[in-house]
Order: C-alpha cells, then sequence, then structure tokens
C-alpha cells in the first residue's frame, strides 16, 4: 500500500475496531491500538510498512509526540503535588538506579555466559552499560493514554505521571553521560569525560528553557484569544514550532514539551483552555500514532534478541518495581505507591527507541549496536503489549479510576467500563435509597395534583417519591396516571387498579400520603395534558424510557410542555436515586427561578446539601470568569 491518505484510513479504522475488540476484554485501548499496527505491518499482513506509508506519516509521530509531552506537562502541577514532591524525587532517582544496576548486571551476566573466551570483558561491559541506560526510559504516551482513558485522578496518578517525567530527564542525562563512558573505553580519541557530560547538562538545560519560553508565549497568546478554534489554532503552532526548533538544535522536544505545559499549569493564573481544546483534537493523532507504533515492531526481533532480551526485559521489571518499592520505602509513601506504582513504570517506546537510533547511528558503537536494537525492540514489543494492563491494574487498585473498578458504583462488581454504563441504566441497575426524612404530614385540604407518569417498574417508585415531595411543597395530592392504548379500553377492569398502581402506591404511603390513581385511554401526550389539566396539576414529572431511543419520548415532552400551563419535569434514572445531595447545574442566571419550586420543594422535605454549579462556556475570560464567580457567590 503506497498511497498515505488509504494508509491513513486503515490505519484509523483498524485501530479503532481493535480498540473495541480489546475494550470488551477489559484491556486499555493503547493496546488494540499495536495490535493493529502489529496486524497491519510486517509482523503478519504487511499491508502497512515503514518503508512504504510508515516514513511519510513521521509528522504525525512528531506531532503525537509534542501533545503526549505537553499533556505529562499538565499532570505535574506543583500545587498539587505538595506532600508527594517527595515521593517524586526519592522513586524517580531510586528507580532510575536500581533500573540500570538490575539490567546492566543481568545482561552482563548473561553475555558473559553465552558468549565464547575470545570475548573481552570489556566488550560485555559496554554493552550493559548501554543497555542499562536504554532501560532507564519509560514511554510517556502509553501511560498518558490510559490515564485519561479511565480518568483516574488522586495522588498515585499524580505521583505516577511526575515520576515519568522526571524519569524521562534522568534516562536522557544518563544516557548522555554512558554514551560518553563508552567512548572513552572504545578509544582514547574521542573527547573528554567532563566534555561531554557538559554537553548533556546544556542539552537538557536549553530543552528545558525552550519548553518554559514556549509556554509563557502560549499562555500570553490565550490571553488574547476568546475563540477555541483560534486557541487550538495558535497553541498547535507554537508546540509544532517549539518541536521543531528542538529538532533543528538537537534538544529534546519531549522535554521541552513537557516543559511549556508544567509552566502554563503552574502559572499563578492558570489558563487550561488549551489542555482542554487539545484533547479533543488528539485522539486521531494517538490512533495514528499508536497504530503506527505497532507496525515499525516487529516480531522477527523476538528471534534476534535470544536469551539476553529475555534477561534485559525481566531485569527492567524487576529493577522498575524494586527501585520503585526502595525509593517509596525511603521517602515514606503510603503502602499503595510502594506496592503497585513500579508495575506502571514497565511501559517502554518512544524516548527508548530514540536512544537506540543514536546507538545505531555511532560508527564507534556499530558492534553493540547490532545486539541493543533487537533486544530493546523486542522489550518494546513486550512493554507495550503488557505495559498498559500494568498500568490500568495499578490505576484501579489504587481506586483512582472513574472507569474501572470504581468506588463510585460498587455495585457494578466486575462488569468493565462499557457493561457498567449500560447495566446502570437498565431496570436491574437502577434502584431507589430508603427514604429517611420520616413521615410527611399532608395538608388536611389539599389544593390540586401533581401528575407523574407511571410506566416502569424500575422507575415508577423514584418518580412517585419526587411527585410526593412536590405536592407536599404545593399542599396537593400525588396523582398517579396510566396512559393506556385506546384498544385496550374493553379488556379494562376497575380490579386492576389494585395491581397496576401497587409500587408506587407502597412509596407514596411510606412518605405518609395517600396516592390518587388514573388511568387514560389515549396517546400518551394527550392523556397526560388531559389529566393535567382536568385535576389543576401544579407539576407533571415524566421519567426517560428505559432501553429505547429518547426521541420518541422527547416529542411527548414537547407536546406536553406546549399544553399545560405548570412545571414540567423530566427525569432520568441511573444507577442509585438518592435525595441527600443535589447538584444543580446552570448556565444563565434566569435559569434559576425556573428551577427554584423544585428546588424548594427538596430543600424543605428532604434537607439535602444542594450545589449550584455555573456553567461558562471554555472560551469564556479569566474576567468573566472571576464576574460569574462573584455573582454566584452573591
Amino acid at each position: 500500500m503506497d498511497d498515505v491518505t488509504l494508509g491513513i484510513a486503515v490505519l484509523l479504522a483498524t485501530g479503532l475496531v481493535a480498540a473495541k475488540l480489546v475494550q470488551l476484554l477489559k484491556l486499555p485501548s493503547v493496546t488494540g491500538f499495536i495490535l493493529a499496527g502489529l496486524a497491519l505491518g510486517p509482523s503478519w499482513l504487511a499491508l502497512i510498512t515503514v518503508d512504504t506509508v510508515g516514513h511519510r506519516l513521521e509528522h504525525f509521530t512528531e506531532m503525537a509526540l509534542m501533545l503526549i509531552a505537553f499533556g505529562i506537562g499538565e499532570h505535574i502541577e506543583l500545587r498539587r503535588l505538595g506532600g508527594i514532591a517527595r515521593n517524586v524525587g526519592y522513586i524517580s532517582v531510586v528507580q532510575a538506579a536500581a533500573t540500570m544496576i538490575f539490567v546492566g548486571t543481568g545482561t552482563y551476566a548473561a553475555a558473559w555466559l553465552l558468549s565464547g573466551p575470545e570475548t573481552s570483558p570489556l566488550h560485555h561491559f559496554i554493552l550493559a552499560l548501554l543497555l542499562g541506560a536504554v532501560a532507564i526510559a519509560t514511554a510517556p504516551a502509553a501511560l498518558l493514554h490510559v490515564v485519561r482513558e479511565t480518568d483516574a485522578k488522586g495522588p498515585l496518578t499524580s505521583t505516577l505521571m511526575a515520576v515519568v517525567a522526571v524519569d524521562n530527564g534522568l534516562a536522557i542525562m544518563i544516557f548522555g553521560l554512558t554514551m560518553s563512558l563508552a567512548h572513552q573505553l572504545v578509544g582514547p580519541e574521542t573527547a573528554p569525560a567532563f566534555q561531554a557530560m557538559a554537553g548533556s547538562l546544556a542539552e537538557i538545560f536549553f530543552s528545558l528553557l525552550l519548553g518554559i519560553v514556549t509556554g509563557l508565549l502560549i499562555d500570553l497568546i490565550l490571553n488574547k484569544l476568546r475563540n477555541r478554534g483560534e486557541m487550538l489554532t495558535g497553541g498547535l503552532a507554537l508546540l509544532l514550532l517549539c518541536g521543531e526548533i528542538s529538532r533543528m538544535l538537537d534538544l529534546s522536544s519531549l522535554l521541552a514539551g513537557m516543559a511549556a505545559g508544567f509552566t502554563i499549569i503552574n502559572r499563578a493564573e492558570r489558563d487550561v483552555r488549551l489542555f482542554r481544546a487539545i484533547n479533543a483534537f488528539e485522539p486521531p493523532i494517538y490512533v495514528l500514532f499508536f497504530t503506527l507504533a505497532g507496525v515499525h515492531l516487529d516480531l522477527s526481533a523476538l528471534k534476534l534478541a535470544g536469551w539476553i532480551g529475555i534477561v534485559c526485559i525481566a531485569t527492567r521489571l524487576l529493577g522498575k518495581y524494586f527501585g520503585t518499592w526502595l525509593g517509596g520505602v525511603m521517602s515514606g509513601a503510603s503502602d499503595m505507591i510502594r506496592n503497585y506504582l513500579g508495575l506502571a513504570m514497565f511501559p517502554q517506546a518512544g524516548v527508548a527507541i530514540g536512544l537506540v537510533v543514536l546507538i545505531s547511528s555511532d560508527p564507534a558503537l556499530e558492534q553493540w549496536s547490532v545486539v541493543i536494537t533487537p533486544v530493546i525492540l523486542a522489550g518494546v514489543v513486550f512493554s507495550e503489549l503488557i505495559g498498559p494492563m500494568l498500568a490500568r491494574y495499578t490505576l484501579e487498585k489504587g481506586g483512582e479510576t472513574a472507569t474501572g473498578d470504581a468506588e463510585e458504583h460498587p455495585e457494578c462488581g466486575d462488569r468493565g467500563p462499557m457493561a457498567c454504563r449500560l447495566w446502570l441504566r437498565s431496570p436491574e441497575g437502577i434502584s431507589l435509597a430508603p427514604w429517611r426524612g420520616g413521615e410527611l404530614c399532608p395538608a388536611s385540604s389539599p389544593s390540586g395534583v401533581v401528575v407523574f407518569g407511571a410506566y416502569h417498574f424500575a422507575t415508577v417508585r423514584g418518580l412517585a417519591r419526587i411527585s410526593t415531595i412536590l405536592a407536599h411543597h404545593f399542599h396537593a395530592s400525588p396523582m398517579a396516571v396510566r396512559v393506556l392504548n385506546p384498544e385496550q379500553k374493553e379488556r379494562y377492569r376497575q380490579a386492576d387498579d389494585e395491581t397496576m398502581f401497587m409500587a408506587e402506591t407502597d412509596e407514596v404511603a411510606s412518605l405518609g400520603y395517600p396516592l390518587k390513581k388514573k388511568v387514560v385511554f389515549d396517546t400518551p401526550a394527550s392523556g397526560l395534558v388531559s389529566a393535567a389539566e382536568d385535576n389543576n396539576a401544579h407539576a407533571v414529572v415524566l421519567g426517560y424510557p428505559i432501553g429505547s431511543s429518547p426521541r420518541i419520548f422527547h416529542r411527548i415532552l414537547d407536546t406536553v410542555a406546549a399544553h399545560i400551563h405548570c412545571p414540567l419535569i423530566a427525569v432520568r434514572f441511573v444507577g442509585t436515586f438518592q435525595t441527600d445531595r443535589i447538584l444543580v447545574p446552570f448556565v444563565y442566571q434566569h435559569e434559576l427561578p425556573e428551577l427554584l419550586p423544585v428546588l424548594e420543594a427538596m430543600a424543605m422535605t428532604a434537607l439535602p446539601e444542594i450545589t449550584f454549579l455555573h456553567l461558562l462556556h471554555s472560551n469564556s475570560s479569566r474576567e468573566e470568569i472571576r464576574t460569574a464567580d462573584r455573582e454566584l457567590q452573591e
């Protein structure tokens, strides 16, 4: 396949399908993207290879790396790090040292045992030194994708992202020092070690400086822009320019991108609109990036790696885990961070491959690159398939995911994210928390009713409770209305009322109220309107249908709202219905008076905790945000 446009289409479509398939197995999407790339690449179908389409899509890879690095910087917020800064420092340094020692020692022993006596110990030492340095690098892209996919938040997630950022900085620095030492051991004609060390430190310093300047420029420009598209265009232009300057000056674009994100998120008055705009833009770029990464991986590297590759993979995992545990012990980190964070540090990809390219392009290290390249590529294949699963497992064990074994919905049990969401909207997943307010005292002479449409057994009790609370506020009576097809009128018997309204009658009675019942033979909208008009309704409460398209229900809502003279309240049930906490999101201040009757009824009857949330457009300026906050407080 030589056509780039067709190649992009195939990569996107195959990556998306593979991601959906692995999600059914409760695996992260990034694993599906990489498997799709392996299937399309030389390892299987060979539809897309690096020599055909792959090398012409390198700009997507560069763009994705900048977005990934920028996103990592967003997670290094000093305000939130606070008490975990000590953990980040100790864990980053100790796990980097432990990984290098474990991998270096293991591969030296394996090379010594497998090679003949003609190979010098110095050759083994240089091989172990270079492999140990490359092994330090951790793949930020896979971790960031898993964090965003699971919407993970908390100290474990913050520590993980901060450690990964620092880890890659250390990897680049240690690799530079290792390369200089290797040159010293190979031949005396190379530059002195202190010059090489100074060069590595200068690369890190100027990469960070470029990123800080880019972040400040982005922050300055964002204050001048209001439109979301303009923000995305301007922000991307500066980020990509930063990446290109990094490439031209032989600096690290990954460090520069992280520094740019770090600078913006840690400003005194931070502006996160660009992060949100880029989050909406990057999904197809991510799919291309990870699927192309799978195309670049050749499973034949597993055969070439041999025992040294196996030892390198095993010792790297042990080094990451033990080093993280030891660093956590030294810093006094929690048991959760000590015991699980090391598993999430296993992914290895972009940075490691970049370092391998540097080794392979160095003529002085040619005899070692023929071994190092397949060994590292084999480790990348294995870690990119297994690493995201370990990262997700870590975040779920920490209880910081919104879509894994979420504490928010423990009733989902072992169901996956998608299955959990569907189950919570199903009749089996919908439930009603017990009423804790005690029996209410009905008005001695009730005036009018609050009508609710009784249709499905799973939602009727919740609708009955809401209607009773509103009826108590209006000094009215709750009324359940069943709208039946006119064809059923001949088969209907008055005695059916008792069984037809049993659930709502019990619920209303538990609140201390009697229930009025009415059966109407008509179309749903017309029947509800007539019931409201004939009984002096103060409000009409309707529940969204379960397991069907809401479009028909929306037409009913529109018709009823156009013909009644009282508030219409539509309720959508998900999971457990409770009345002790209420969130009130609104866009305009003048919307609040329309909600006032419902809020007053809930506040005086159920005594809930009510939170008001003023929703602003993502393009709102800082002054508009401050004004809205002041108005909300008033």
